[in-house]
């Protein structure tokens, strides 16, 4: 009976060790399955902080980009002050080299005759037609001319509808003149930058050559011409 006494409690020690035991290894499980839970999210929620603080580094660098490019694109340096270089393009075929005076710009518009003509003398209320080349002060460079198809292509306007320079450097000429204008940039764009090739203050040289003048009453009566024809079905 005293065997069969120590044989249970035997059993119950040794049941209530692997108990024991079980709720121990549930226990670590529990704790190996929390710790792995929270490496897991701190390591997602590193890889999420990585990812968007790339994103924004990106945006932001590519904003600045964006600013820096827009900044470029829209400020010129000014030419003011900047010598007169000789040019620096290949002239267009048919066109006239263009005698840049090398140096400091002019402060003044420049009128140099460099074949005289033999018909009517322009007034500054004329339409003329002209042939012309252009060539930036400061780069040498041709920013226009009316010779870029290789043939010259002479077109008309009133001398009172274009920069300065050309009304106040183009009257006296005589049609089949040619004419070297030398035009501060106060006198051409200012501190606009119509082209590329035009800075902003840029002093501007070009050689006109006059092959036609019409005088501003002239073009009047023939328009008024036009109109009444127009009016009576002429």
């Amino acid at each position: 009976m005293g065997t069969e006494k120590r044989q249970r409690q035997k059993e119950g020690r040794q049941a209530r060790v692997a108990a024991a035991e079980q709720a121990r290894r549930k226990a670590d499980n529990r704790k190996r399955l929390t710790t792995f839970a929270g490496l897991a999210v701190v390591i997602v929620l590193a890889i999420a902080a990585i990812f968007y603080w790339g994103r924004d580094n990106k945006s932001s660098s590519a904003s600045s980009s964006t600013t820096a490019l827009s900044a470029t694109s829209t400020t010129a340096e000014s030419a003011a002050g900047k010598p007169c270089v000789a040019t620096s393009d290949p002239l267009p075929a048919g066109a006239p080299a263009v005698p840049v005076v090398v140096g400091p710009p002019p402060t003044q518009l420049v009128t140099q005759d460099l074949k005289q003509g033999t018909g009517p003398v322009v007034a500054a209320t004329d339409t003329v037609t002209v042939n012309y080349i252009g060539v930036a002060c400061s780069t040498g460079k041709i920013f226009d001319s009316s010779y870029k198809t290789g043939t010259p292509t002479p077109v008309s306007f009133p001398l009172d509808q274009v920069i300065k320079g050309w009304t106040q450097g183009i009257p006296g000429m005589k049609v089949g003149g040619q004419r070297l204008l030398g035009i501060p940039g106060d006198l051409a764009y200012g501190s606009q930058s119509p082209t590329p090739d035009i800075a902003p203050d840029e002093t501007l040289w070009f050689v006109v050559d006059v092959t036609a003048a019409t005088p501003a009453s002239a073009t009047t009566t023939t328009a008024a011409a036009a109109g009444a024809g127009a009016a009576t079905g002429q």
